[in-house]
């Protein structure tokens, strides 16, 4: 029988420092042997925001002690252990660096492979150990730090359908939060007032619908809920929830509308009839964006997948899921990802064959 394969993985490219234990067994199926995850929210409170000096500082302070209890959460040592791989990027640079060093220490000291690990990778991976889902799928990936429509056709195989071309979704929330006076992070403090708001009070733009483009835009909806407070400031409770309302609805409207789209691409260059959609990043956590996602895969005939919310946000268990199938596919020696001196990427594209989309900013341009 053969043996399953057994992978540490790291993850700490904004502000959660992960480890995990996964392994990997011959028949392709994956178990989750410990998931270790240290948010940094106290850290990033009081500044609105997460604060790349602040989070690299953080990650080196707690990193050994979360490695050391995913081992021991697991019940293995290192000399059981395959590999150990860590996100290479993209990222926050000086997270990365924390992680990836963390790791080629640990190969080092172990005489392991080490394996750069592209966290979006990780991500459009993830469905494939909790479902055991096959290739090909759609993955739809909305998070602080991307938001974009990926075709996951195969191992190494992506195809980037759209993507943002200024803010990403989770981005937009939080900067909604910020402007409205929530605390960060704003995503579920927006939602949990959405829920006590009118939706239809303001009047707010669903940028870029109706295009047919699978691009997203997120700027210039979150300039107008400035401009509509400022107009009716300063704002009571009641406003604050409607804007939040407003602006949820705004969103779920757009994400919906372009899944549909995506999906009937999806489709038709594929010829996949009945395609899966996984939803992948923090944001998918968000109830009315879930529930308007189902309804837009059920109207196509189509299946959604949200993974559990604590492997869809940043977490080390999709980075050692992502090295072991690199390893079981036979693809450890690709460029520098099975090798000692894996750069840290601050950009690293999971489909390089597409250039930045021209303008689209710090988020959009790394996506």
């Amino acid at each position: 029988m053969a043996k399953d394969l057994l992978i540490l993985g790291l993850e700490s490219s904004c502000d959660e420092t992960a480890a995990a234990v996964v392994a990997r067994a011959a028949d392709s199926s994956g178990r989750i042997l410990s998931n270790v995850i240290r948010t940094q929210f106290d850290e990033h409170a009081a500044y609105g925001g997460v604060v790349p000096e602040i989070a690299a500082r953080a990650h080196v302070e707690v990193i050994d002690g979360i490695v050391a209890s995913a081992m021991a959460e697991a019940g293995v040592d290192f000399a059981d252990l395959d590999a150990v791989a860590a996100t290479a990027g993209p990222g926050l640079i000086g997270g990365v660096i924390v992680g990836l060093m963390t790791a080629k220490a640990i190969a080092l000291v172990h005489g392991i492979p080490v394996v750069a690990v592209n966290h979006l990778e990780g991500h459009a991976l993830t469905a494939r150990l909790t479902d055991g889902l096959d290739f090909p799928y759609l993955l739809l990936l909305v998070s602080g730090g991307h938001s974009q429509f990926v075709a996951v056709k195969g191992f190494g195989d992506y195809e980037r359908l759209g993507t943002t071309i200024d803010d990403a979704l989770g981005e937009a929330f939080d900067k909604t939060a910020k402007l409205l006076g929530l605390p960060s992070p704003g995503g579920p403090h927006v939602e949990r007032l959405a829920a006590s708001g009118r939706a239809d009070r303001f009047e707010l733009p669903r940028p870029m619908l109706g295009k047919g483009s699978l691009d997203f835009s997120f700027s210039g909806l979150k300039t107008a809920v400035r401009h509509a407070a400022e107009h009716i400031a300063p704002l009571t409770e009641t406003d604050v929830a409607d804007l939040a309302a407003s602006f949820q609805a705004a969103v779920t409207d757009v994400v919906a509308a372009k899944a549909a789209i995506a999906l009937d691409h999806f489709k038709q260059t594929t010829s996949v009839l009945s395609p899966t959609l996984v939803v992948a990043g923090g944001v998918a956590a968000n109830k009315a964006i879930a529930a308007a996602l189902h309804q837009a895969t059920a109207s196509r005939g189509a299946r959604l997948i949200v993974p559990p919310l604590n492997l869809c946000t940043d977490n080390g268990a999709m980075i050692a899921w992502a090295a072991a199938e690199r390893i079981a596919a036979g693809r450890l020696a690709d460029t520098t990802i099975g090798d000692r001196s894996a750069p840290a990427r601050a950009r690293w594209p999971l489909d390089d064959r597409v250039a930045p989309k021209i303008g689209s900013g710090r988020l959009g341009a790394k996506a």
